[in-house]
């Protein structure tokens, strides 16, 4: 039976991030890899440090998988189906074989709740709509932007729009909203605008994007909108293995991204915090580092 130093699951940001250090401290690392990315659907990004003219999620994880392969760590295609503990390993089971690994990081990520319009897919690959104002909220400063907002109504995120632009709107897509009577008072003192109606297509006409209300000969017409309805984070397997969670649904880790589980860390989307590359590669890098420590010494 050969076992792995560590098995990576996911190949976005923090799982390619982990391949590098873990590479780069000669071990034997294995990433399995869904290409499932959330960082895949990134249109630009001027958040990432080094890309000063900003990098789209495909070109940057392309240029981390290069670095990560040029440091020997292994990447294969697949889909981790189940995650046990046997006795001192870790087996996972994709689709045609098992692997062994001494550690594990879950590098899963998450999903982006979609809003509940005619293919949403095809609005984020048109750019009409969008998920991450950190990352690009500063290059439509002083534009009309709209929030895609409802269910659990985030106040803060509109809020930190706002300061980016005079002319905000909040769409509820005529869904429930939830939402207090202070919330309500704080956006609209704050001079955001929130449309409680159906929205029924989102179309491109010219440089803007069009949100047509149901019965409505007239368009909304937009710079930018963003999407604000959470994510589903990709946690099951570090629960299976009985990892805990926070009432947010992340993996509770410690300082070293250690889960509750010994043996099992966590870093990126499925972890608690800032949705952002830099965050993922950080935590990716805490992670290695605490999992080569907790390996037997090499000798060169």
């Amino acid at each position: 039976m050969s076992v792995v130093d560590c098995l990576i699951i996911g190949g976005g940001p923090a799982g390619l991030t982990a391949a590098t250090y873990l590479g780069r401290f000669r071990r034997n690392a294995l990433l399995i890899d869904s290409g499932a990315s959330r960082a895949a659907w990134i249109p630009v990004s001027h958040n990432v440090l080094g890309f000063s003219k900003g990098v789209s999620g495909t070109n940057l994880l392309n240029t981390m998988r290069e670095q990560a392969d040029r440091y020997g760590a292994e990447r294969v295609p697949g889909e981790v189906i189940s995650l046990i503990r046997d006795r001192d390993h870790f087996v996972a089971s994709l689709r045609e074989k098992q692997v062994w690994a001494a550690k594990v990081l879950i590098a899963t990520g998450g999903l982006d709740i979609e809003p509940e319009i005619k293919n949403p897919k095809e609005k984020i690959k048109a750019d009409l709509i969008r998920h991450c104002p950190i990352c690009d909220a500063y290059e439509a400063r002083g534009k009309r932007i709209a929030l895609v907002s409802y269910g659990k109504c985030r106040v803060k995120e509109a809020l930190l729009i706002r300061g980016y632009t005079s002319d905000l709107t909040v769409l509820t897509l005529g869904h429930d909203t939830q939402i207090r009577t202070d919330e309500r008072n704080l956006l609209e003192s704050a001079g955001v605008k929130i449309v409680y109606g159906a929205i029924e297509r989102l179309t491109q006409e010219g440089h803007q994007i069009a949100a047509w209300q149901v019965d409505s000969s007239q368009p909304l017409l937009f710079d930018t909108i963003y999407s604000a309805l959470g994510m589903r984070l990709r946690s099951e397997l570090a629960v299976s293995l009985g990892a805990e969670l926070d009432s947010d649904g992340a993996l509770l880790v410690d300082r070293h991204q250690q889960t509750t589980v010994p043996g099992v860390y966590a870093a990126g989307d499925v972890v608690h915090g800032l949705s952002q590359v830099s965050v993922a590669a950080g935590q990716a890098a805490i992670a290695a580092t605490a999992i080569n420590a907790g390996l037997p010494p090499l000798r060169y």
